[in-house]
């Protein structure tokens, strides 16, 4: 773990955060794009798709503890998090060509290989997605550089979600193709072509030119192997991330936020189109993200001066103030949407880099207590949170819609659109409400940390008890 004095280039800080281009660029279509694809275009139920895909990414998170911890036992000479990165990629860059690009199915056909393959890329993407997030926290031991390396890296992954959303819209217009089922399979798949092959090799240029941390890694997990079994119990490290209170309400309240801003991803098209009666749902998201990225390093600056926690509730409350408003939109208000999504946008970047970054100081606490370094079992579960996020936005929303009597291609009842305006405005406004209540009691700001990394360098990077932070 490097000191706090310590500081990283700008090439070490740009060479692990650009995988985050394309890992956004392969995952966002998932859950916007794909989706209305696999029912509208290719045939598959709502429900069914729903269904699989909350099942997928359910099983899909039992993996990523395991993940994590193996991850954190991995001691090669390449390091703890890089040989995933280099060997795990290419099965993630099939799997996305596969999903992308089905071969044609019978509708039932279409969604079971949409399930599968999920659930196959999903096992793939945590091979590649938790070392490489687990490798953040290692970097920097720094309370302020923290923010600077988790804004640059969730930068890049609202670029690449920038990039998601206009690439699809390029390749229809550079190659001429027309709005029908042909047209759009051909556009995803010129899509996976892109972007499976560059995730690939920026994670090998990722792997290629960040070194690891090797003696301090290592050291800290043999100082703890030294006094306990190598593989702890299940129950014993969770026990120990249980009397971590600040991951405790952290993970919480990301939990609750993540929810609530997954259920707008899931469901802008269908909102866009049905609601609204709007044609322009990529504008729209390219002005939210646009926001998004041009605000982020304004909220790095507010952060160095308020601190992390009151920096990311006004950024939710930003965000949530202004999407409220569009629970009371309808047909022919396009142009108040771009004003409220712009609006809410200005909050998103905060809302990604901020939490990544306390996670970080939470990594510290937890070394005070267990005297080991579980960036990989932290990233782990937090992981888990992520993907069962979007997987209630998916499996929730999608069955309703289908239970309200949602049919594509169709003017939609008003029980359907009146779902719609509650599932896509008013339930993420809730969640935003119910975070910020749970964030305000999380005890860790600038002086504790300092007090934490103290204790840290005192102790010899091993465990010397429950630092017991004072209240928020």
């Amino acid at each position: 773990m490097s000191s706090p004095a310590q500081r990283l280039s700008r090439g070490t800080i740009l060479a692990y955060a650009l995988p985050g281009v394309m890992l956004s660029m392969a995952g966002v279509p998932l859950f916007v794009y794909l989706p209305k694809f696999y029912t509208d275009t290719l045939g598959a139920g709502a429900g069914i798709v729903g269904l699989f895909i909350f099942a997928a990414r359910i099983l899909d998170g039992l993996a990523d503890p395991f993940i994590g911890r193996l991850s954190d036992g991995t001691l090669t000479r390449w390091g703890r998090r890089r040989p995933y990165l280099i060997f795990a990629s290419p099965f993630l860059g099939l799997c996305l060509l596969a999903l992308y690009a089905p071969p044609e199915l019978s509708p039932n056909q279409a969604g079971i290989w949409f399930g599968l393959l999920l659930l196959v890329l999903s096992v793939t993407w945590t091979l590649v997605n938790v070392p490489w997030e687990a490798l953040g926290p290692e970097l920097s031991g720094d309370y302020h550089q923290r923010n600077t390396l988790f804004a640059w890296r969730d930068g890049f992954w609202i670029t690449g979600i920038f990039g998601a959303v206009t690439l699809p819209l390029a390749l229809s217009w550079l190659l001429g193709l027309p709005d029908t089922p042909s047209g759009e399979r051909q556009k995803f798949l010129h899509y996976a072509l892109v972007v499976a092959p560059a995730t690939v090799i920026l994670c090998w240029l990722c792997a290629a030119l960040i070194r690891e941390r090797h003696s301090t890694s290592i050291s800290s997990l043999g100082q703890a192997t030294s006094e306990s079994p190598r593989h702890a119990e299940l129950r014993q490290g969770l026990a120990l991330l249980w009397r971590n209170k600040p991951f405790r309400i952290l993970t919480a309240a990301f939990a609750v936020a993540a929810i609530g801003a997954n259920l707008p991803a899931t469901l802008i098209l269908y909102y866009v189109e049905h609601v609204l009666l709007d044609t322009r749902a990529e504008g729209y998201l390219l002005l939210y993200f646009l926001t998004g990225i041009a605000f982020l390093p304004l909220w790095v600056r507010i952060a160095a001066h308020w601190g992390k926690k009151p920096t990311w509730m006004a950024a939710m409350a930003v965000n949530a103030g202004a999407f409220f408003g569009v629970f009371f939109l309808g047909p022919g208000q396009g142009t108040a949407f771009a004003l409220l999504a712009a609006i809410s946008g200005i909050g998103f970047g905060a809302g990604m880099a901020l939490p990544s970054s306390m996670q970080a100081d939470v990594i510290d606490y937890d070394q005070v207590l267990s005297g080991r370094r579980r960036e990989g079992a932290f990233i782990g579960l937090w992981s888990i949170i992520k993907k069962t996020s979007s997987a209630l936005g998916l499996g929730i929303a999608l069955p309703l819609l289908a239970l309200a009597g949602y049919q594509p291609g169709t003017e939609q009842s008003e029980s359907v659109v009146v779902l719609l305006r509650f599932l896509y405005a008013g339930l993420p406004c809730i969640c935003t409400l119910l975070a910020l209540l749970i964030i305000a009691r999380y005890p860790l700001d600038a002086d504790e940390h300092a007090r934490i990394r103290a204790i840290l360098a005192e102790s010899g990077a091993q465990g010397a008890g429950d630092p017991s932070p004072r209240p928020a």
